[in-house]
């Protein structure tokens, strides 16, 4: 049967996913006329997945044409980079002022901007159907949404591209981040003479580890407030995996354990590595982080993004390594060129074949820069052993 449309109403998108990419893209259609309906499957507030993030001239794009409201509390400003050696001296400087955000930061400017009564949690994707009129997703509760377009921003499991793609499939690649957050009071003096307002590295055989600032609670950057986000990458054989991403409740996780859920043997073992592995700043700041947590690396790349009227964004389409910088923008830039490629053309299907070939091409790009850096940062002494 037919999906019934009116040709005379205002165009309406689903947009499957309440994270960053869903409210991106979101935002960024309503700012063209669209009505936007989001659908997030968690029952709660989103928190923070990842810690830090830095802060990309796409995601403040979409703040701006979306009108936003942010300031510069959103960020925290490192005045330089900085290399370590095992002692913990300063080997390397390089002037590169960068801001960076948290993940929480930049969720919550967007998540008050979008109207509560147009995000839908506990909302969980059971199917979804299209023709020429339009596209149906029915939910797993008994609800179903009627719209001219499907969004994709449900992350790398997406349950829609599965549908679309079911032999894309992330893969491996050989090393896993360890991540956390550490109040910035709670950081030794002789740590923080040296990591604060800096994007620090440190690099050994098979491993890297790297660390800046981000705002605190309640968003805010006042000295004293502010999180220190570390990423500590860690070359780990596949067989090894499971076991790693076995949560408290001996769970095997699919790709990361979240703060909280790591068992105890884990956290200490993550201490033990820090002891074992790290300069002196480094070590303090792995052992006053009370809840670390890992994510396994993975690349995930597909050959479409447009499927008739659906869409896929965001880490949906393409999830490029975090040594890029990029998955936060790279939801945002697919979302600015779909509110172009849509803007005042009201053939969805037309809009998105001219809005593929590039969202592709960057994709692509952005999925063999992480390839070669992580091989360039992970790979960088021959003949050396995973850690």
């Amino acid at each position: 049967m037919a999906l019934a449309a009116d040709m005379t109403a205002v165009p309406q998108a689903i947009v499957i996913g309440g994270s960053l990419g869903g409210l991106f893209a979101g935002e960024m259609l309503r700012s063209i006329g669209w009505r936007v309906d989001i659908y997030e499957r968690s029952t709660h507030e989103l928190d923070s997945r990842g810690g830090g993030l830095v802060l990309q001239p796409e995601v403040l794009q979409v703040l701006r044409r979306a009108q936003v409201p942010y300031d510069t509390s959103i960020g925290v400003l490192a005045r330089e980079r900085i290399y370590v050696d095992r002692e913990g001296r300063i080997v390397q400087r390089q002037h590169m002022p960068q801001t960076q955000t948290s993940w929480t930061s930049l969720y919550a400017a967007m998540r008050r901007h979008f109207p509560s009564s147009h995000y839908h949690q506990g909302a969980q994707l059971a199917s979804f159907e299209q023709d020429a009129a339009g596209v149906r997703a029915q939910l797993a509760d008994g609800r179903s949404a009627h719209g001219d377009l499907l969004i994709a921003a449900d992350g790398g499991g997406s349950t829609v591209r599965q549908a679309l793609l079911p032999e894309v499939e992330p893969s491996y690649a050989g090393y896993v981040a360890w991540r956390g957050l550490v109040e910035e009071r709670d950081l030794p003096s002789a740590a923080a003479q040296v990591l604060v307002e800096r994007f620090s590295f440190f690099n050994y055989p098979n491993a890297h580890i790297l660390c800046y600032m981000v705002p605190g609670a309640g968003e805010s950057i006042a000295p004293g407030e502010r999180r220190y986000n570390w990423v500590w990458y860690r070359n780990v054989e596949a067989a090894k995996l499971p076991a790693l991403l076995t949560d408290r409740e001996g769970g095997v996780r699919a790709s990361s354990v979240p703060p909280g859920m790591l068992p105890d043997s884990g956290r200490e073992a993550v201490y033990a590595a820090a002891d074992r592995f790290l300069p002196p700043q480094f070590r303090s700041l792995v052992q006053a982080t009370a809840e670390p947590f890992i994510q396994a690396i993975v690349d995930l790349k597909v050959p479409k993004m447009a499927f008739g009227r659906v869409a896929l964004l965001g880490d949906a389409a393409f999830q490029p390594r975090p040594h890029t910088a990029a998955s936060t923008s790279k939801a945002a830039g697919n979302a600015l060129a779909l509110a172009e490629a849509l803007r005042g053309n009201a053939d969805v299907l037309q809009a998105l074949k001219k809005w593929e070939p590039e969202q592709l091409e960057y994709g692509e790009n952005l999925y063999r820069s992480g390839v070669e850096l992580g091989r360039r940062s992970q790979s960088a002494y021959p003949g050396s052993t995973p850690t």
